[in-house]
C-alpha cells in the first residue's frame, strides 16, 4: 500500500449531546452516537447507534444503514424501521470499533438485506 493512499473512506462523526432513538413501535432504543460520512462525497452512509448500559457503561453500538432511519421533526428524533430485535441481533461492538471498510459495509448491509454500497463510488 503507498503512504498517500487513504486509509477509509468513511469518516465517523460523532453526535454531541443526545440524538434519540425510537423503535417503530414508539419505544425507547438509545441514541445515535455517530454517523459514518463518506470523506468525499460527505453523505451519510450509516448511524452508529448506542444502545443500552448505564452512566456510559454497558452500552453496545449498533452500525445501521442511514436509509433505515427515518427523522420525526415533531418529536426531534429518528425513528428505526426495522424491528427492536432484528437490530439487537445484528452486527454491534461494545470497547472496539471495527474498521468501517467496505468489507464491513458490506456485511451491514447484507444483514439488514438492503443493497450494497459501494463506498468508492458513493
Amino acid at each position: 500500500m503507498s503512504d498517500d493512499a487513504p486509509t477509509q473512506i468513511l469518516i465517523q462523526a460523532n453526535v454531541p449531546g443526545t440524538m434519540k432513538v425510537d423503535s417503530r413501535d414508539g419505544d425507547h432504543l438509545g441514541s445515535v452516537s455517530a454517523f459514518m460520512i463518506h470523506k468525499t462525497t460527505g453523505r451519510t452512509t450509516h448511524a452508529v447507534l448506542s444502545l443500552g448500559g448505564f452512566l456510559g457503561m454497558g452500552k453496545s453500538y449498533y452500525p445501521l444503514p442511514f436509509s433505515l432511519l427515518q427523522f420525526d421533526p415533531v418529536r426531534d428524533l429518528y425513528v428505526v424501521t426495522v424491528d427492536r430485535r432484528l437490530l439487537e441481533g445484528g452486527p454491534s461492538w461494545a470497547n472496539n470499533a471495527p474498521v468501517f471498510d467496505q468489507a464491513y459495509a458490506d456485511r451491514v448491509a447484507s444483514y439488514y438485506q438492503v443493497e450494497r454500497e459501494n463506498l468508492a463510488l458513493a
